[in-house]
């Protein structure tokens, strides 16, 4: 209702409440007494602010639109636990651990005290583990895991303490309160400040929740910008001093193969991460019939699955591994990556020496379930303590078993493959590939120019002669 009238102060001096506001919604009359005159005063300039922003009034309350919601809106808590359940079907669950991750670091702080605040310890579980994780009842209905289980009681305390002391979803529009959660992402739980990826990881998570209460009309509009806040900068390219060259790569991943036989059993798969590029995800869940291996020359796999290790409680099968598709690829998305000889002959060896899974799976764990990082992050560490001197030991050259992802897509910028194939077999986009091998490409460029400059020179030589 946009019809509207505010009357000006009138004063009844034999009323205890003596100074009295009035106005009306349409037909409907409104009032409010005060004892004090600058509080009636105060309330109308409040009424008048909301009129000349063209906000609607409702005729039932005679309050502004704004006002009326706030009165109706729910808690952050609360609206914090509509998003991560709106979210969670669809989430991979590595994105469900790590949307609850966030909710949990900015819930805990979006409280109007801390007064008896339990442990930080037992917050952090209660929201991380079971206000912000899901699990389908008997009846296949997805639920609140707090519906479903019964927590313990130093759990139960702290979601009781967390659901009197959040606050409401509409004081986010207030910017005190919205750099409160901003500066809680820049903290771990012991008050140090957080890793930088750690930060611009969970940022889009407060964001995205941010703008789903927009969607729900509890907000009018996204808050964020009122805020003079930016998250801590980031060098996102990768520092080449640690990357292993070809013959250091080789050679860690012979030693690797030398490790008992566990080392024989995942020198393959050590050869996927550095010959084909692959993420240790992708690797552990390739198959006999993923390859294309022939007698002799350049072989092929063909990618469709990665299957990271997130914890059972977050996967929708119960098991430890979420099988998916390929990163930030659709779910039945492909990705075909030449091979070389070499890594046709280790996987042919492979099979030849260890067989396959049931399903097909070329590794596994000890017990023949899904390969643990533990396993191959052991093994590896063994072979960089027999291979590298004990300053490299210590220092971040080949540090873990990724570095052979990066040493692979370095070779192949190196050796003058274009930077859009590079992309291609790596399953980045290019902006990615720009943005964490900026040094190798540029190496690449400069290649590209003296060879640009070479041709140049020989047609100006040409023409002269001529």
């Amino acid at each position: 209702m946009y019809d509207v009238k505010i009357w000006g102060i009138r004063k009844r001096p034999d009323r205890a409440a003596a100074y009295q506001l009035r106005w009306r919604a349409g037909a409907q009359p409104f009032s409010k007494s005060y004892k004090i005159k600058a509080r009636a005063d105060g309330r109308r300039a409040e009424l008048l602010t909301a009129l000349r922003n063209r906000e609607r009034f409702d005729t039932d309350s005679g309050l502004p639109e704004s006002e009326v919601r706030a009165l109706e809106s729910p808690t952050w808590f609360a609206h914090a636990r509509a998003y991560a359940e709106m979210k969670w079907p669809a989430a991979s669950a590595k994105h469900r651990a790590s949307i609850a991750d966030a909710l949990a670091t900015v819930t805990s702080k979006l409280v109007k005290d801390s007064r008896g605040a339990p442990a930080p310890e037992a917050l952090r579980a209660a929201l991380y583990a079971w206000s912000f994780r899901f699990v389908r009842g008997d009846d296949g209905v997805l639920r609140c895991r707090l519906d479903v289980e019964t927590p313990p009681a130093d759990i139960m305390a702290a979601l009781d303490w967390i659901e009197r002391k959040s606050v409401d979803i509409a004081d986010l529009s207030t910017p005190s309160v919205v750099r409160s959660a901003l500066n809680a992402l820049k903290l771990k739980m012991d008050g140090t400040p957080a890793a930088e990826n750690t930060v611009r990881r969970k940022l889009p998570v407060f964001r995205n929740c941010l703008r789903y209460a927009v969607e729900r009309e509890l907000l009018t509009k996204l808050p964020l910008g009122q805020v003079d806040w930016s998250p801590p900068g980031t060098d996102d390219e990768i520092d080449f001093r640690f990357v292993p060259g070809p013959r250091l790569a080789e050679d860690l991943i012979d030693t690797a193969g030398r490790q008992g036989k566990r080392g024989q059993h995942l020198k393959a798969f050590y050869g996927c991460l550095y010959y084909a590029a692959n993420r240790p995800g992708e690797a552990t869940g390739l198959r006999e019939n993923d390859f294309v291996l022939p007698e002799e020359g350049w072989g092929e796999v063909i990618l469709s699955t990665s299957t990271p290790r997130v914890g059972s409680g977050w996967t929708d099968t119960g098991e430890s591994f979420d099988t998916r598709g390929l990163k930030k690829r659709a779910r039945k998305a492909t990705r075909s990556v030449p091979i070389p000889p070499v890594l046709v002959h280790l996987v042919r060896e492979h099979i030849k020496q260890f067989g396959t899974a049931e399903d097909g799976r070329l590794f596994r764990a000890v017990q023949g379930g899904h390969l643990l990082s533990k396993e191959y992050g052991e093994i590896w560490q063994a072979a960089r303590r027999e291979v590298l001197t004990e300053a490299e030991v210590g220092s971040p050259l080949a540090d873990v078993p990724y570095s052979l992802r990066h040493a692979g897509v370095s070779l192949w910028l190196d050796s003058g493959v274009p930077p859009a194939e590079v992309a291609r077999r790596a399953g980045h986009s290019i902006a990615v590939l720009f943005r964490f091998y900026a040094k190798a490409i540029q190496g690449n460029q400069d290649h590209s120019n003296r060879q640009i400059e070479r041709s140049l020179d020989a047609a100006d030589r040409t023409q002269r002669e001529g």
